[in-house]
């Protein structure tokens, strides 16, 4: 595994495991059999109701907690009560602390729950702090109205979409990009251009490790899920290759600024209605 080092001086694995959309039985086993294969980096959220089922997983892998890099994120739901939400999730992950905790939709008091968020920070509750799905205005008014600077934005992004011009406005602040949908949400016409069909032969790897690989070496943590064991295996095993200069500014023509996710004003105010019983999560 290959590390990042975040504008905090803390260390972040590069590749983790996705728990988005599964339930908790997928999700515990997925944390589980991700661990158990060489992977330190978990990723679940208020929002995905497996918060419990992931700590199961890391419990019985067996690994201190220290070995395990655990990011979650609060709902919008939560933003008004952030300082006993984070308690909460704690609870629910069965954690001591939080490695990443990110605020998960630009919606809602998200600049006081970015302050309750520093308070856990200084309490030792959380590490470090992140913003996911937000836009460079919202990003910037956190910044205005805080102290600690996020570590990560999470944001869609693959080559089709690479956050050009979003990581160029995070670099002086020293904020790292983490990759949701790294593979274009499985997108069959990005994971078989040519490009990466050349390159699997020539690597003798597959077409979805050589996307991978070009997001760690252009700075990006990624988050793949998958149930699938040998799928969990593959995404992770991109370490024994580099891609040449020629081979990564050939893979950024294919960027034709789509994406598969949009966030409209509606949307955003229905993930703020959206208010489930987290505990309730088996």
């Amino acid at each position: 595994m290959d590390f990042i080092t975040l504008n905090n001086g803390t260390k972040a694995p590069l590749v983790g495991i996705g728990t988005f959309l599964m339930q908790p039985k997928d999700a515990e086993e997925a944390v589980y059999n991700a661990l158990t294969n060489g992977y330190r980096l978990v990723d679940t959220a208020n929002g995905y109701m497996n918060e419990k089922a992931v700590g199961r997983g890391l419990k019985r892998s067996g690994l201190k907690r220290e070995e395990i890099y655990l990011v979650t994120k609060l709902w919008p739901s939560v933003y008004a009560d952030a300082d006993n939400a984070i308690d909460a999730t704690l609870k629910r992950l069965d954690a001591d602390y939080i490695d990443l905790l990110f605020l998960h939709q630009p919606a809602g008091d998200y600049v006081g729950a970015y302050k309750a968020m520093e308070r856990a920070v200084k309490a030792g509750k959380v590490k470090s702090l992140g913003l996911s799905n937000f836009p460079e205005e919202q990003i910037q008014e956190v910044i205005a109205a805080t102290e600690i600077k996020p570590a990560f934005v999470q944001v869609e992004a693959h080559p089709y979409f690479p956050e050009t011009a979003l990581k160029a406005y995070l670099k002086p602040m020293g904020t790292a990009v983490m990759a949701w949908y790294p593979l274009g949400h499985g997108d069959k016409s990005l994971v078989e251009e040519p490009v990466f069909t050349k390159l699997a032969e020539k690597y003798g790897k597959s077409n979805a490790q050589i996307i991978l690989r070009w997001h760690t070496q252009s700075g990006n943590v990624v988050i793949p899920g998958s149930k699938n064991v040998q799928h969990i295996r593959d995404n992770i095993d991109i370490f024994d290759f580099i891609l040449t200069d020629e081979e990564m500014t050939e893979i950024a023509k294919l960027d034709s600024g789509k994406r598969y996710y949009t966030a409209t004003p509606e949307a955003l105010q229905g993930y703020l209605n959206f208010a489930p019983d987290f505990d309730a999560q088996p």
